[in-house]
C-alpha cells in the first residue's frame, strides 16, 4: 500500500512517525512571489472599477490611482521592514500580535479578514456579471457558483499549483493591457485629446474627491499584503517577501496608472457610459471593437479566477495561523492528513462567498477598503513601535525609517479612511465590534492574554 504524497506547498515535519503535517514547505521563490502578489491584484481589475470611481472623481481616475500608489508605496516599504524580522504567515495580524500585544493583533487581524473574505466573493460576483453579458440566457448566479466550486478545488491542490496558475493569468492581463495601450495610442493619434494631463489634474472639486476615489482604490493594492502572507511558503523569506512587497506595489500601481491615463484620454466623457459597471468593456470596444472585446471578457473571466484563488488562499493562510494560535477554533489550524493543506479554513471561505449569490457588487466593494485601510495603518505604526520605541533605534537614519517615513504612511492612510463612504464606517465597525465580543468572550473579559503567534 502506497502513502499519497503530500501538496508540494507544505512540510511535512511528522511524515516519518505518521503524524499530520504541521509546517508550510517553503518552496516560492522572488518571481513567484511576485506573480503571486499582481495575480492578487489583477491587472485588469483597473477596468472593473474604471466606471464607478471616473463617476468619484469627475473624470480624474488616473490622479486618484497616482495618490493611491504614493500612499501604498509608504507603507509597502513598512511591510517590507517589519516582514524582515517577524516572517509568519498571518501577515498585519502577525505584525502587530508581536509589537502591540495579542488582543490589538486579534482586532487588526479580524479588522484585515473582511476584506479578505469579500475579496473572493467580488471576484465571483464580477465572474457572474461579465459572463452573464456574454451569454445572456443563463444567470449570473449560475456561473457565480461554479466559479465558487472551481476555485475550492483548484486551491486544494496546494499552493505551488496556485503559483503556477498566477504566473499564466498575469501574462494574459499583461498582454491584454499593453495591446489596449498600443489600439488607444493608435486611436488617439486620429483623435487627439485635448490635454495629455486631463486625467491627473483635479476638477472643479478640488482634491476631495481624488481622494475620494483614491481610497476605494486600495482595495487594489491588496497584492502585497497578500505576499506578506506567505512567509512560511516562501524561500529565504527574510530577503524575498520584503522585495517582492515592494516590486508588486510598484508594478502594479504603475500598470494601474497607465490604463487609467489612456482610458481617461480614449473615453473623457464618463457620462456617455452606458453602464459605470461594465465601462471596462464599453472602453475596450472603442479602442477594438467586438473581437478584443471579447478576449478581453475571457481574460477578465481568468483574471477574476485567479485573484479569487489567490485571494482565497491568503486569508486561508492568516485563518490557519489565528486558528493554529487559538484565537480562532483549533480545527482551523489543521492541515488535511492528505493534501497538506488548510482545507477547513478555505471551505470556510467559500462559505462566505456564497453571499455572491445574493449581494450586489457595489454593497460588498464597499466593505473591503475599510479592513485594508486599518490594517494598513496598524502596520505603519508596528514599525514605529518595533524598531524605534521596543528597539531603541534612535539614530538619524533610524528616525527616517522608522519614525517619519512610516508615520507618513500612517496618515495618508488615514487621510483615505475617513474619506470612505458611510456605508463602509457601519459594515466595518460592525463587524471590528462583532470580534472584540468574540475576543472578550475567549480571553475572559481581556484578563487572559491570547496566544502569540509561533514560527517553529
Amino acid at each position: 500500500m502506497t502513502s499519497t504524497p503530500l501538496d508540494p506547498g507544505l512540510q511535512d515535519p511528522g511524515s516519518a512517525n505518521g503524524q499530520r503535517p504541521r509546517q508550510l514547505r517553503r518552496v516560492l521563490g522572488l518571481a513567484a512571489l511576485v506573480m503571486f502578489g499582481l495575480s492578487y491584484m489583477a491587472p485588469v481589475t483597473v477596468f472593473t472599477t474604471f466606471g464607478t470611481v471616473t463617476q468619484i472623481t469627475d473624470g480624474h481616475l488616473a490622479a486618484a490611482y497616482v495618490v493611491a500608489l504614493l500612499t501604498m508605496v509608504f507603507t509597502a516599504f513598512s511591510y517590507a521592514r517589519i516582514s524582515r524580522v517577524i516572517p509568519a504567515a498571518g501577515s498585519a495580524y502577525s505584525y502587530t500580535t508581536q509589537t502591540f500585544g495579542g488582543h490589538i493583533g486579534f482586532v487588526t487581524g479580524w479588522t484585515l479578514m473582511l476584506d479578505y473574505l469579500f475579496l473572493p466573493m467580488i471576484n465571483f460576483l464580477l465572474v457572474g456579471l461579465y459572463l452573464n453579458s456574454a451569454f445572456p440566457a443563463v444567470p449570473a448566479w449560475v456561473f457565480a457558483l461554479v466559479s465558487i466550486v472551481l476555485v475550492l478545488a483548484f486551491i486544494s491542490m496546494g499552493v505551488k499549483f496556485v503559483g503556477k496558475f498566477s504566473g499564466v493569468i498575469v501574462a494574459m492581463a499583461v498582454v491584454i493591457i499593453v495591446v489596449f495601450i498600443a489600439l488607444s495610442a493608435s486611436y488617439l493619434s486620429g483623435h487627439p485629446a485635448p490635454s495629455v494631463l486631463a486625467p491627473f489634474e483635479s476638477g472643479d472639486g478640488g482634491v476631495g474627491p481624488i481622494f475620494a476615489g483614491a481610497a476605494v482604490l486600495a482595495l487594489s493594492f491588496l497584492g502585497f499584503d497578500a505576499v506578506s502572507t506567505l512567509s512560511e511558503d516562501a524561500r529565504d523569506a527574510q530577503k524575498n517577501i520584503p522585495r517582492a512587497i515592494v516590486i508588486t506595489t510598484v508594478l502594479g500601481g504603475v500598470i494601474f496608472i497607465a490604463v487609467a491615463w489612456a482610458g481617461g484620454l480614449v473615453f473623457p466623457d464618463w457620462h456617455a457610459f452606458g453602464s459605470l459597471d461594465t465601462a471596462g468593456i464599453e472602453l475596450i470596444e472603442k479602442v477594438g471593437g467586438p473581437v478584443l472585446s471579447a478576449i478581453f471578457i475571457a481574460v477578465f473571466v481568468a483574471g477574476c479566477i485567479g485573484s479569487a484563488m489567490t485571494s482565497q488562499v491568503s486569508v486561508s493562510r492568516i485563518i490557519y495561523a489565528m486558528g493554529r494560535d487559538g484565537l480562532l477554533p483549533r480545527p482551523f489550524g489543521k492541515l488535511h492528513p492528505r493534501f497538506g493543506t488548510p482545507v477547513l479554513a478555505a471551505v470556510a471561505v467559500s462559505a462566505v462567498s456564497l453571499l455572491a449569490l445574493v449581494l450586489t457588487l457595489d454593497i460588498a466593494a464597499t466593505m473591503i477598503s475599510f479592513g485594508a485601510l486599518f490594517a494598513f495603518s496598524m502596520v505603519n505604526l508596528s514599525v514605529v513601535k518595533h524598531f524605534f520605541w521596543d528597539g531603541k533605534r534612535r539614530g538619524a537614519l533610524d528616525v527616517v525609517n522608522y519614525v517619519l517615513l512610516p508615520l507618513i504612511g500612517f496618515a495618508l492612510t488615514i487621510w483615505l479612511w475617513t474619506s470612505l463612504a458611510p456605508t463602509s464606517f457601519t459594515v466595518g465597525l460592525c463587524w471590528m465590534a462583532v470580534g472584540i465580543v468574540f475576543l472578550a468572550v475567549r480571553t475572559k473579559g481581556f484578563r487572559k492574554a491570547p496566544p502569540k503567534l509561533s514560527f517553529d
